[in-house]
């Protein structure tokens, strides 16, 4: 792997590092299987783009970005609690109508920042060489958002929501209000993946209504990841771990497409294989690990 396709990597892995955290408030923290993600990322892109090519500041359109996807991330929580629908199939149709919605927003399929300034432009006087710009802001936002996030989960509304993934029923007869948790942590969740979505488009130069295809199957391959390879016994850890994982992830996906054996080599169309062999092999590795120790007599 060239130097070059490393930092892009790590580029990569830092901004959708903010997504995995996300997914990791839904999936771990509530337990709450959500795929409105792969419109929310793509919403918080569509929303920063537009806002940007109408003269906002490209920092104020990171927040209205989050501020979409929190409101996305509520429809699909009142979908599954007030109105009882089956938590996958709430986010399934939130999902299904953010894609209309986005091309909506950007006034077709997809809406180019070519001549804005973006945050990178706003921030790339600082001195840094031109390729590590966004390497080493994204990575300075994504460990900024972590620390929030562990802060907050480490709060009595962030106790109460991790209760509500362990034992609502439990939680519940403690006098706390499960829907409303569920609501507040799909949104925090939903808001971390526009937030993504945001910079991913600002680094990109370009928003596009597609652009979120496949992002719940990176985001839960970088948890998995990142705890097989780092462990979770506690939310800092795992938070931290999920930030990890999704470097790795993205290491992992560059050096698959360099791999070639004679006139074979993966392409881009490979990426979603590529990602479910990664996934399965971090979900065996464990067990594998574990009866290789029992069999060697090894504690």
């Amino acid at each position: 792997m060239s130097l070059y396709a490393l930092i892009g990597a790590l580029e990569q892995g830092a901004a959708f590092g903010i997504m995995v955290l996300g997914v990791f408030l839904t999936f771990r923290v509530l337990d709450f299987p959500d795929l409105t993600v792969d419109g929310s990322l793509p919403l918080g892109a569509s929303v920063s783009a537009v806002a940007i090519t109408h003269g906002i500041s490209p920092a104020l359109s990171l927040l209205l970005a989050m501020a979409a996807g929190f409101i996305a991330g509520m429809v699909t929580g009142i979908l599954n609690t007030k109105l009882k629908i089956l938590h996958l199939l709430a986010s399934i149709l939130t999902m299904t109508a953010l894609y209309s919605i986005n091309i909506r927003i950007m006034g077709g399929p997809n809406i180019s920042l070519l001549g804005s300034n973006t945050l990178l432009d706003l921030l790339a006087p600082w001195g840094l060489a031109g390729y590590l710009t966004a390497p080493i802001i994204f990575s300075v936002i994504a460990l900024c958002t972590a620390v929030v996030v562990i802060w907050f989960l480490h709060t009595e509304m962030g106790l109460a929501m991790q209760a509500t993934g362990n034992n609502p029923q439990m939680i519940l007869s403690q006098g706390v209000n499960t829907h409303g948790m569920i609501i507040l942590g799909v949104g925090l969740s939903n808001a971390l993946v526009a937030l993504s979505g945001a910079l991913v488009a600002q680094n990109q130069g370009a928003a596009d209504a597609n652009m979120g295809v496949g992002t719940i199957v990176a985001g839960l391959a970088s948890v998995i990841v990142g705890e097989t390879l780092f462990g979770s016994r506690s939310i800092a850890r795992a938070c931290i771990a999920a930030l990890l994982g999704s470097v790795v992830y993205r290491i992992a996906i560059a050096l698959a497409l360099g791999l070639q054996w004679g006139r074979f080599a993966f392409t881009p169309s490979d990426l979603n294989l590529i990602t479910a062999v990664l996934v399965v092999a971090a979900l065996t590795a464990p067990r594998i690990k574990s009866r290789f120790r029992i069999r060697a007599g090894l504690p």
